[in-house]
This record gives structure tokens, sequence and C-alpha cells, in this order.
């Protein structure tokens, strides 16, 4: 279970950054907190969204993400499947 703190977004953020993904705060249109930009390793959020939805919408982004884990250290790699085993639980 995630807890909805700063620290939890910017360890999300470090995750997707640290795999090659982009993490941009943008204003639009979209009704739900992020999206990812096709074949563009680019995650746009909304910056209008709470905190807690920009973590949901973050982590339900990283959980469907393939990540390269040469590119991510130890605590990463776990958090990443943490996170895929909380989607499990749901």
């Amino acid at each position: 279970m995630l807890t909805y703190t700063t620290h939890t977004l910017e360890k999300l953020e470090l995750l997707l950054k640290s795999a090659g993904y982009r993490v941009r705060y943008e204003k639009g249109n979209f009704k739900t907190g992020a999206c990812l930009l096709l074949n563009s390793k680019m995650v746009v959020v909304n910056k209008f969204s709470g905190l807690e939805s920009k973590i949901l919408a973050i982590s339900e982004l990283a959980r469907g993400l393939e990540m390269d884990y040469n590119l991510l250290d130890d605590k990463q790699i776990a958090f990443h499947q943490q996170l895929q085993q909380t989607k499990l639980e749901l």
C-alpha cells in the first residue's frame, strides 16, 4: 500500500527518471492525473491534480511499464516490484 506523501511522489518520479522517462507537470484538458505520450518516454502529469491523484496516476503508469532493471538500483527494483504486487492484490 502506498502512502500519499510528497516523499512517495518523489520516489515515483525518481523511479521513472532512472528508467529513462521524463516527468513533466503541465496543465491540460485531460481528466486523469497523468498520461504517457506514445513511444516518447515522457509522462505528463496534470499539475492541478491533488497529491493523491498524482501518486495514483503515476503508480498506475509505472506498474504497466517494462523497465530495464540494469538502469535501476536495488531499492528502485524492489519498489517497482512492490508496485506490481499491489496491482495483483487489487
